[in-house]
């Protein structure tokens, strides 16, 4: 079964000084073959490592990450007016524009697995395709 991992677990992963790190390590190694990274969170998750780790924590990531086998999925036109309905039937909630994204993608790619530890925005959403997200570790 694919799973959809969010920026939140990849920072972990990638990220030592970060408080699920030891946890993401362990959980990447059971992680299914088909994973997939919406390429709409790398941009996001290389800004947060070199922040938080600099330039070398940046480029450390892209070496390792490129040399993975994880399938990207890009977001397309439907994917986006689908992160707008997203946002604005949970206007109050204030999801973030890559939430939506990954959430649109969940629906366009009927997957209910996603890897994060945004608990909240994640727990929120009812998709179109099932009940709830699954979210994992």
């Amino acid at each position: 079964m694919p799973v959809l991992i969010d920026s939140s677990f990849l920072l972990a992963l990638y990220s030592a000084d970060d408080r699920y790190h030891e946890q993401a390590v362990h959980f990447a190694l059971s992680i299914p073959d088909q994973t997939i990274v919406p390429t709409i969170i790398l941009t996001e998750v290389a800004y947060l490592l070199k922040r938080d780790a600099g330039h070398p924590g940046m480029t450390r990531f892209l070496r390792h990450f490129s040399q993975t086998k994880i399938l990207l999925e890009s977001v397309e036109m439907p994917d986006l007016y689908r992160a707008y309905e997203i946002a604005s039937t949970y206007n109050s909630a204030e999801f973030d524009f890559v939430d939506c994204c990954i959430m649109a993608l969940s629906e366009r790619l009927k997957i209910t697995q996603v890897c994060t530890y945004d608990r909240r925005d994640f727990s929120i959403f009812r998709p179109q395709h099932c009940d709830y997200l699954e979210l994992l570790p």
